[in-house]
């Protein structure tokens, strides 16, 4: 095929020279023999033309091997020992959802840990791709988002309280409820510092009336962090007994934008 180039610009006669030389030797020798002779030589032209072709074709196919077997050597480690790739990521994506059937969803109220903050964290979000909810190039780990690669992200979350009242009810927990309370949810993030860093905080006051049958609330706030590899995020909310953990109602994400 590389003689099907040459065709249009050089006769037959001129193409048979090339079985006068060795063409290997020419070509690894082809910067060493050019000169003024050598210029005026119409078989020299031919197997020079040629010779530079061949060499051009030679590098372009290295050059692709090359590329190729950097991209399988990438993909190999990205997937060995189940560990996540160290590269660039092209889309980091979840959204958690509640799931009413799980309980012990939130933290203990006393937690004995240091890296608590404020509130019950909610432990147990739903992200096995029920319903709404899924897991992109994210991990979920105890209730917590660990953020594969650094950069900035946009994390939401929406806590659903509802109380209704039952005859059942300790009378303890009715008292707390219809006196005006601050229902608070918070958004933490975990690194190497010691304790959690707050990133937002969002709350409402509340207080049912004794003729209402029950009451509903929604708090929801969302907002672009930077945030770096490793680190972790979670939600913490107050007054856990009345959080309502339906898959609409109660939700947790983040995604990359940059």
């Amino acid at each position: 095929s590389l003689l099907l180039q040459l065709r249009d610009t050089y006769s037959k006669s001129g193409i048979a020279c090339l079985t006068g030389e060795e063409i290997g030797n020419f070509i690894q020798n082809l910067d060493l023999i050019e000169s003024e002779d050598r210029v005026a030589d119409p078989c020299w032209q031919v197997k020079w033309h040629l010779g530079k072709l061949i060499k051009k074709m030679m590098s372009r196919s290295y050059e692709e091997n090359i590329s190729a077997v950097n991209a399988e050597r990438t993909l190999t480690l990205s997937r060995t020992d189940g560990q996540q790739p160290r590269g660039p990521i092209n889309k980091i994506a979840a959204h958690l959802t509640g799931n009413s059937n799980r309980k012990n969803s939130l933290s203990p109220r006393i937690d004995s840990t240091p890296r608590r903050g404020n509130g019950q964290k909610i432990n147990n979000w739903e992200s096995s791709r029920k319903g709404h909810s899924f897991l992109y190039n994210v991990e979920l780990r105890n209730g917590e988002l660990v953020i594969p690669q650094t950069g900035f992200y946009y994390i939401y979350s929406q806590t659903y309280f509802r109380f209704r009242e039952n005859e059942n009810e300790d009378s303890g927990l009715l008292a707390q409820i219809r006196n005006p309370k601050q229902l608070v949810q918070y958004v933490y993030k975990l690194t190497n510092y010691p304790e959690p860093i707050l990133l937002m905080k969002s709350a409402r006051t509340s207080c049912w009336s004794k003729k209402a049958e029950y009451g509903l609330y929604s708090i929801y706030q969302g907002g672009v962090f930077q945030l770096k590899r490793e680190d972790r995020i979670f939600v913490s909310v107050s007054n856990g007994d009345i959080v309502d953990m339906d898959k609409e109602a109660s939700f947790f994400g983040a995604f990359m934008i940059g």
